[in-house]
């Protein structure tokens, strides 16, 4: 029962965690955001946890936010003050030390619980800081705030510990008991000091099978036997409750409480046990499934709308595939161990799982579109299933390396392209940091109609030292996925700006990837870095691809918003391949447009001249610039002329140069 207590007390923690480790909940908290607050710190943990209630605390310890889920009771100010006071500041002195003691792979942030009375309700009070998950988010220590859970331990506590653990009426007491035929353990407190008690009534089969055959006694042989057949009628039915009870704690212990799936732990164990006892002939697969976009889900519409996809994306699979093992192994990744008949057609199943998963789901009112990653790998007879999943595990890499929406089957030319990308991560993570091998180059872009240079656009450029000079569209997706592209695009920013401050009359643009436009620092940065390189704001432009657009968060509209306010451009870059163009351009401010330079490329074809002229009236009528790129013909410079195009970017007029050649080539270019 000590135990049963300890996991319980462990459980509220990890519960709170599920919603205190998140940004979000740092940048709404912070900003009083109570709405979203009763929403996802608030009522949730009640509903979703069955936490009592909960307290939101500001750094002075004042109350932010306050639920209860009790209408016969509701403790008082005071009663809670008393009761979380005492943690709340142990906590902080720790916060304030900077502390970490008991954070783990598990524990993701340190907290403090106890044994405490709310009023005269005996409860387990658990606080934890809420912090960010991310990093991103600069806070400073002992500042956090904070967030308390309350469940009372005279409530329906009891009964949901005695079902699950057969405890007959098991219930709190504050006092020890003294009623003969009664079991109690007692609950200590962190200071030593006995809190209470649970007591409950012990399983005691003799005792049992005495009062139900004890009329037997009386009576002849027939009442003999019709007790005895009771007794044993009342055993048989104890011992069915006790069987179904330990069959519900072991499917518990095998599933995930969410989806209904299988857990990590029994998916291994029924992998070891195909792949051992096969025969020799026999097809094995393992899929691995991971969900597109769903972290940027959970962040838009919160825990509750993203655990409700994934319980709808597993009920797809399952749909999909009946006769399969499917199991959650994580926030969003699924394994699935195919049946052998259902493995001959392995791709063809992968296939139709992205199918199925890119479909919209409804979720209430929400609209909901993600997508799936699958890798898939096969093996026939005996084989070692570390190794099938290391397999499945690399072709889902490639999968998602492919763009994700796809899938991928494993082949042994994975494992060398592995090999080789994972040097490149090497590689690239050495240049990073210690800020070699990368450069910034210059592409000049000139107006349409003197030809005279208007602008540079900033373009990183990486010298391996060994295969020299490695495309954007290589090294850039790569930093992306390993989490370097806002060094890299700080690294733009501070040369750009100092071409700025060497350069007077003249602007530069930048590109920036939507996952640092959604940086809630990215703003701060760029003004910071204009400002210290005495740099005005209106000569900096940003070029922000169509995918950003569509994402249209609420952390992507206000860092355009703050950064336009300050006099900083923004340009939607290879306009026209992304997201429903005419569409998402009406609900972002920018002041330019870039049209890609495949439409350019094929102008002199009737459909993609079309486009062109309606991509410069849609402009035209918005009043936004445009600018064409890949120019590489003089018949096409003349007609994007015609065409009313403003600016011009592309070989015909210069190629891109090195930051040591654009002071030159500017200054020659002025003189012309």
């Amino acid at each position: 029962m000590k135990l049963t207590v300890a996991k319980l007390t462990a459980g509220i923690a990890h519960d709170q965690e599920s919603a205190t480790v998140w940004d979000d909940a740092v940048r709404h908290a912070t900003s009083g955001d109570l709405k979203w607050i009763e929403t996802n710190l608030g009522s949730w943990m009640h509903s979703y946890f069955g936490h009592d209630g909960a307290l939101v605390l500001r750094p002075d310890l004042s109350v932010q936010y306050l639920f209860s889920s009790e209408t016969d009771y509701s403790p008082t100010p005071d009663d809670l003050r008393n009761a979380y006071l005492p943690l709340a500041k142990k906590l902080q002195a720790r916060l304030l030390a900077e502390d970490t003691e008991g954070i783990s792979e598990r524990t993701l942030s340190i907290g403090e619980a106890d044994l405490s009375y709310v009023g005269f309700r005996p409860a387990i009070v658990s606080i934890k800081p809420i912090v960010s998950d991310t990093g991103d988010l600069e806070q400073t220590p002992g500042e956090e705030m904070l967030h308390v859970s309350i469940r009372f331990l005279d409530g329906d506590l009891p009964l949901a510990i005695g079902t699950e653990y057969e405890f007959a009426k098991l219930e709190f007491t504050s006092k020890r008991p003294r009623e003969r035929n009664v079991a109690y353990v007692p609950l200590v407190a962190r200071d030593g000091q006995v809190f209470g008690y649970f007591r409950w009534n012990p399983f005691q089969p003799g005792q049992y099978v005495f009062e139900a055959t004890a009329p037997a006694l009386f009576i002849a042989f027939i009442a003999l036997f019709a007790g005895t057949s009771f007794s044993g009628g009342a055993i048989w039915r104890r011992s069915e409750r006790l069987a179904a009870s330990r069959a519900e704690l072991k499917h518990q212990a095998s599933h995930d409480a969410l989806t209904g799936l299988a857990n990590r732990a029994y998916f291994n164990e029924q992998l070891n046990r195909q792949l051992s006892s096969g025969h020799a002939d026999a097809l094995h697969c393992v899929l691995f499934v991971d969900l597109d976009r769903f972290k940027a889900v959970n962040d838009t519409f919160g825990h509750p709308v993203g655990d409700k996809l994934i319980c709808l994306a597993a009920n797809r699979m399952r749909d999909l595939l009946p006769q399969a093992l499917l199991a959650r192994v994580g926030g969003d990744e699924f394994t699935i161990l195919l049946g052998e008949n259902d493995a001959r057609n392995a791709e063809d199943l992968a296939s139709k799982i992205v199918q199925s998963l890119r479909a919209p789901f409804e979720i209430g009112t929400t609209h909901v579109v993600i997508g799936a990653s699958v890798g898939a790998a096969l093996a026939t007879g005996p084989c070692d299933p570390i190794e099938l999943t290391r397999q499945a595990d690399i072709a889902l890499y490639h999968a998602k390396a492919a763009g994700r929406n796809t899938h991928a089957v494993f082949g042994e030319h994975m494992d060398e392209l592995l090999r080789r990308r994972r040097a490149l991560e090497s590689d690239l993570r050495f240049a990073v940091e210690t800020r070699t091998q990368l450069e910034t180059f210059y592409q000049p872009v000139f107006n349409a109609t003197d030809g005279s240079i208007c602008s540079l656009e900033a373009l990183a450029r990486w010298k391996h030292p060994k295969m020299g000079y490695i495309s954007p569209d290589q090294f850039i997706p790569l930093a992306e996925d390993i989490g370097l592209i806002n060094d890299i695009g700080a690294l733009v920013l501070d040369n750009a700006c100092r071409t700025l401050a060497d350069l007077p009359g003249i602007s530069i643009a930048i590109n920036a990837s939507p996952l640092e436009l959604s940086s809630p620092g990215y703003s701060l940065r760029v003004l910071t870095t204009l400002a210290n390189m005495n740099v005005s704001p209106e000569r900096l432009e940003i070029e922000m691809t169509e995918t950003a657009t569509a994402d249209n968060t609420i952390d992507l509209k206000r860092t355009i918003a703050m950064l336009r306010k300050a006099g900083v451009r923004f340009a939607i870059d290879d306009f026209g391949t992304g997201y429903s163009s005419f569409s998402r351009v009406q609900n972002i401010e920018v002041d330019r447009i870039k049209i890609d330079r495949s439409f350019i490329g094929e102008m002199h074809q009737s459909g993609s001249r079309a486009v062109v002229v309606a991509m410069i009236g849609m402009a035209r009528a918005k009043g936004l610039k445009i600018t064409a790129e890949g120019v590489e013909t003089i018949e096409q410079r003349a007609e994007l002329e015609r065409l009313g195009c403003d600016d011009l970017q592309g070989f015909l007029m210069s190629r891109p140069l090195p930051r040591q050649d654009v002071a030159a080539y500017v200054s020659r270019m002025a003189r012309t």
